[in-house]
């Protein structure tokens, strides 16, 4: 015996089935909708290719550097296992603690000497006269001119034969050394056109910090009937700490890693008088082909470099004026 079909149960059961799909489709598209409004969504697709390209040339070549210093590699030959004999031969390296001792040289008088006449110029160029406009981009320039150019123009100017600065020195009956060949002088000339060349950033930091003292206190300084020297000292000076701070913390990175000034003038020389820590790192990794031994003074000039901003940071927190 039949029994009688239910009407309408497969009717309604086909009809469900395409309603339950398209909810889960609906769903679906909201979930993306939503997702592609989202502010992180699109942080990430626009971060992306800097992140890739920092992991790229950054991140990984640092980690890959730090475990060369352990190795010896010459870029060809099978890379050696040798521990901290890389860190061992370079405190023994008679060659590392000249050019050391020049790097310390080099920063010790370009880093307070730029600072000093960079804040003259920045008060100086603070002044409501005309064509100031004029005279900070003049002073500016050097710092986006190319340091090869940069170069030719200081090494004509060194010039022992036919160069500016020693025809200036013969009209008063001074002759002049030959700067760039003299162990003596190569270093002086070297540091003068360092200086010269990043003098206009210092100056426009500090010209930054100078506007942004309010007027205020040197009118109140100037109705207690302080002189200039007075408002230099007890208000422009003591205000302008935090810029100073942060030029100096960046002229000592800058100076410890010099390198193209002293590549294009000199190459270092004469002798070893000019050579610098980053210029002996480059002759290793890339003349010597010591990739290994290189990535050891890396890491050596990584750690002084942190250590003397450590200080510079401890200093600023133990000595801050307000």
């Amino acid at each position: 015996m039949m029994l009688p079909e239910k009407k309408g149960t497969t009717n309604k059961s086909v009809v469900a089935e395409p309603s339950i799909i398209r909810g889960k489709q609906e769903i679906k598209k909201g979930k993306l909708t939503s997702l592609f409004y989202k502010d992180g969504t699109w942080a990430v697709i626009f971060l992306l290719p800097h992140l890739i390209l920092f992991l790229a040339f950054m991140l990984i070549p640092v980690i890959a550097s730090f475990i060369l210093s352990f190795t010896s590699w010459d870029m060809i030959s099978q890379i050696e296992w040798v521990g901290f004999g890389n860190y061992v031969e370079l405190f023994n390296d008679e060659i590392f603690i000249e050019v050391f001792w020049n790097t310390i040289y080099f920063t010790a008088v370009s880093v307070p000497v730029g600072i000093f006449i960079s804040l003259i110029l920045a008060v100086a160029l603070n002044q409501k006269i005309r064509g100031i406009k004029f005279y900070r981009v003049a002073y500016f320039l050097p710092v986006i001119s190319s340091m090869v150019a940069v170069a030719i123009i200081w090494q004509w100017i060194y010039n022992p034969e036919y160069g500016f600065l020693n025809f200036m020195l013969g009209i008063v009956g001074i002759d002049g050394p030959n700067w760039l060949s003299s162990q003596s002088w190569s270093m002086p000339a070297v540091i003068v056109t360092s200086i010269w060349k990043g003098l206009g950033f210092n100056m426009l930091i500090f010209l930054a910090g100078l506007q942004g003292i309010p007027d205020s206190y040197y009118e109140a300084a100037e109705l207690d009937g302080a002189s200039t020297w007075a408002k230099f000292r007890f208000i422009t000076v003591p205000l302008l700490s935090p810029t100073t701070f942060f030029i100096t913390i960046m002229a000592v990175i800058n100076s410890f890693q010099v390198f193209d000034t002293v590549y294009l003038m000199t190459g270092g020389g004469p002798g070893r008088s000019t050579s610098v820590l980053v210029h002996y790192l480059y002759q290793n990794g890339f003349e010597y082909f010591r990739m290994g031994y290189a990535s050891a003074m890396a890491y050596v000039l990584f750690f002084l470099v942190f250590i003397i901003t450590l200080i510079q940071f401890w200093r600023q927190k133990k000595n801050s004026l307000y």
